[in-house]
């Protein structure tokens, strides 16, 4: 039997007491013009507001770089995912800690730029059969439009679309990347990623987003593990996508520069990914009573091997529970897993279309 962090929060079933007219997110191809460019500047806002000395690092990992006062607040907000990261992958803060983290991203937009919408998403598992030629990157409007590919020959630098001149500080100062990779597994570790000659995009087709929609009933370690698994739908997203979403270190990079998730958050789609990542858990878990509330993780990562990863796939002792806290590196107010477990309870009011 699982530990008691798995059990139903019997106050799911009654929304928060402020959250009598939830938000409704959209997907991104449904707002209007307007909303799009409301979205769009207030993300380069953020890029154009200075550092914030709150920014006190929790983990302080030897394969980042020091945070860089000379960078922006969007700069500082990428770097809690980089400081964090060792504690928010593969272990059971993964889905409460980025449905907080896309929460407090668009707290930030609404208080610091004025932006008056609501987080949008991507739905990938639309455009799962052809991302490349996706309308998501053909819009290269540079006040409206998210901007196509970059080439190799050019670092991967969008092209561009409103990001095209987006700077950002982190591994190293860069304008934003994006390079699409259809095939991103080939040459890692085959006992992780077991299928390496797979294209990135069968593992988030609307298939197999019903698969987990559908699946896994009453099962948070199976639904988490499946969705965050090595060649699953997050990752493999990020890596499609390649560039700053996919990790790979600029050419201005310094040497010792880490690829992997840290730095992923400077792309912009990177909210609209993780947006759909939580739309994708909402789904499931309004798809069954025995879904609703439920919790099961540890703290710890263990990906050194494939065997300790089967055993403990979303972290291993100590267990989380919904009272555990989520690190916000001084940038926000700190809030517990319980605190989002519902989108209409608790911190949050949002519900998706």
């Amino acid at each position: 039997m699982l530990t008691l962090s798995v059990f139903l929060l019997g106050l799911l079933c009654l929304t928060h007491a402020d959250c009598n007219n939830p938000t409704v997110r959209k997907e991104w191809r449904t707002l209007s013009t307007d909303e799009r460019v409301n979205w769009l500047s207030a993300v380069k806002c953020l890029s154009e507001l200075p550092h914030d000395t709150a920014l006190t690092p929790f983990v302080n990992p030897d394969d980042i770089v020091a945070v860089n006062a000379s960078g922006s607040y969007y700069d500082d907000i990428v770097y809690m995912h980089m400081d964090l990261n060792h504690l928010i992958h593969f272990t059971g803060l993964f889905l409460p800690f980025h449905r907080w983290y896309v929460q407090m991203y668009e707290n930030a937009l609404t208080e610091k730029c004025g932006f008056n919408g609501t987080s949008p998403y991507w739905d990938w598992a639309a455009d799962a059969p052809d991302v490349y030629g996706s309308t998501m990157f053909q819009d290269f409007d540079p006040v409206s439009g998210l901007g196509g590919w970059g080439n190799l020959s050019n670092d991967a630098q969008v092209p561009n679309g409103a990001f095209s001149d987006f700077k950002l500080s982190y591994p190293s100062y860069h304008t934003l990347r994006r390079n699409f990779t259809l095939q991103p597994y080939i040459g890692l570790d085959p006992t992780l990623f077991t299928d390496p000659y797979m294209d990135a995009n069968a593992s988030f087709t609307q298939s197999e987003v019903d698969k987990m929609v559908n699946g896994f009933v009453g099962d948070y370690k199976g639904f988490q593990s499946y969705l965050e698994g090595f060649e699953g739908a997050h990752g493999s997203v990020h890596e499609i996508l390649g560039g700053d979403l996919g990790g790979t270190c600029p050419s201005t990079a310094p040497a010792n520069c880490t690829p992997g998730p840290t730095f992923s958050a400077n792309e912009p789609m990177f909210w609209m990914h993780h947006a759909m990542v939580d739309k994708v858990w909402y789904d499931w878990q309004n798809s069954d009573s025995a879904n609703a509330g439920i919790f099961y993780g540890g703290s710890v990562q263990m990906i050194d091997n494939a065997t300790i990863y089967a055993e403990y796939p979303n972290g291993g002792p100590p267990m989380l529970s919904l009272d555990s806290v989520m690190h916000a590196d001084g940038m926000f107010e700190e809030s517990t897993v319980g605190d989002v477990i519902n989108t209409t309870a608790g911190i949050l009011c949002y519900i998706y279309e």
